[in-house]
């Protein structure tokens, strides 16, 4: 595979500086949605738990893509696993923090994270194994097919 030229791409292909911009976004969110309810808006206490567990599935899904322009595998997968529980982990302090809602209270925010945690594994296996598909396929001389017997 071909790496990209622009050089905030390169950049992003960190695993741990995907995870920090989630970070950041989600610490944005979430005080601008306290800023707007200190001014009288209605939103929900779980409201920090649907911003993490939003911004994970964006971090998951974004994560499995950047993973096919690493050149290791292997060590693009442990960074990746160990920021998504970073992530996972402090967007969840953050989410008590901002609700004042254990992830046991704020209804099934819990599953959710069982959920999206199974789902960004199952997109790494699936983009990993599409990128070693490619790879064989790239490898491979394809000038003619074989010419198989029929049986009659």
């Amino acid at each position: 595979m071909e790496q990209p030229t622009a050089a905030y791409l390169v950049k992003m292909q960190n695993p741990i500086l995907q995870a920090s911009v989630v970070m950041g976004a989600i610490l944005v969110v979430d005080i601008l949605a306290k800023f707007l309810q200190s001014a009288g808006m209605d939103i929900e206490q779980r409201f920090p738990w649907t911003v993490t567990a939003s911004f994970i599935l964006f971090f998951a899904v974004g994560n499995s893509m950047f993973s096919l322009l690493s050149k290791n595998m292997d060590s693009y997968w442990t960074r990746s696993i160990l920021s998504y529980v970073g992530l996972a982990g402090f967007s969840g302090l953050v989410a008590y923090l901002f609700s004042s809602l254990g992830i046991n209270e704020a209804g099934s925010y819990r599953w959710l994270y069982i959920v999206l945690t199974f789902g960004y594994l199952l997109f790494l296996t699936i983009i990993g194994l599409m990128k070693k598909i490619v790879e064989f396929a790239q490898r491979e001389e394809w000038n003619q097919p074989r010419l198989r017997k029929r049986k009659k």
